[in-house]
């Protein structure tokens, strides 16, 4: 099998206990193979935790939730130096915490304070933990999916627009559809007789992780033309300069999107187009990923926030503008 091959079988085994959120699983999947991380926003039950464990299951790699609350600590998430005491002799060694592991949930990011938010932040970017003067290298396969619940803001955190842009992707999740619905009510039924031991769980052989990297030398080498490449800085630009497409589009907009936008986009855009067979990026593959790549890079004007604007709103009249050239 072909590493793409590997990975629609592992998207195909996630989407078995993933009912109703395809969009979710697929940009779960183009987070890993684009070696970025994820914030996650969605009510509660809508799978988002089941996403990523499911994802563990199928891949073989170690996954650890961290449920942030207000009273987490920093060195609760990336480990401490405890002194041990052995024969006469004591000595401070370093204690490996969760962030250790190859896949992280952040559940509830949003409920932790701002110093527990960047000890978590500074580990995606910098890809290392330094701990009394040392520093100690995550594992290669590493990405973390945050979560946020959009209501119950009381009490919460939110992350700093800067500390967002550190995310490759926001993704949205919604509600699934009745058809799905209906599916999720028979998979529950037979999930609950499999643990009573009425049914038999289906064996699932466990991906190795070189797929991953296998795949990511695939994407690295598909084309993106002089034309993507100038419409994936278009598309940029206009969320910086958009008095030149639109004066009431200037409007909405305070802030535009990073460096890290362009580079996320190009990304991203590059394993969409992996995943749906091709070796080039066409617009299409710019213009299905574009509103998770920009949307929390965006800062909003108040006659946006008066306006109840959304950002996906303002993206989408970007790309409406902005033509390929």
């Amino acid at each position: 099998m072909t590493a793409r091959d590997d990975i629609i079988a592992l998207s195909a085994r996630i989407g078995r206990s993933i009912i109703g959120q395809e969009a979710m699983v697929e940009r779960l999947l183009l987070g890993l193979l684009a070696n970025g991380h994820l914030l996650v926003e969605g009510l509660p039950g809508l799978a988002k935790t089941r996403a990523i464990k499911s994802l563990a299951r199928n891949l073989d790699a170690e996954l650890s939730r961290i449920q942030f609350t207000p009273d987490l600590l920093p060195a609760d998430i990336t480990g401490s130096e405890i002194y041990f005491s052995e024969g006469g002799r004591g000595e401070f060694k370093f204690q490996q915490g969760p962030i250790f592991a190859s896949l992280i949930l952040a559940d509830e990011i949003n409920r932790a304070p701002a110093k527990v938010q960047s000890a978590l932040l500074e580990a995606m970017e910098e890809r290392q933990v330094t701990v009394g003067g040392k520093s100690y290298p995550l594992p290669a396969l590493f990405m973390v999916m945050a979560t946020q619940n959009p209501i119950e803001q009381e009490g919460t955190y939110p992350l700093p627009e800067a500390q967002l842009d550190r995310f490759l992707m926001h993704v949205e999740v919604g509600y699934p559809n009745e058809t799905s619905e209906g599916a999720i009510m028979r998979l529950n039924r037979d999930e609950e007789n499999e643990a009573h031991g009425e049914g038999k769980p289906t064996p699932q052989q466990r991906l190795d992780p070189q797929a991953i990297f296998e795949a990511r030398k695939e994407i690295g080498a598909v084309a993106v033309s002089d034309p993507i490449e100038k419409y994936i800085v278009a598309l940029v630009f206009a969320t910086r300069y958009p008095d030149r497409y639109d004066k009431d589009l200037a409007k909405l907009l305070q802030v535009g999107v990073s460096p890290r936008g362009v580079i996320g986009l190009d990304k991203v855009s590059r394993s969409y187009a992996w995943l749906r067979g091709r070796d080039y990026v066409i617009p299409d593959d710019v213009k299905a990923v574009v509103s998770d790549v920009f949307r929390h890079r965006l800062i909003l004007s108040y006659e946006a926030h008066a306006s109840n604007t959304a950002p996906d709103q303002v993206i989408d009249r970007i790309v409406e503008l902005v033509a390929v050239s």
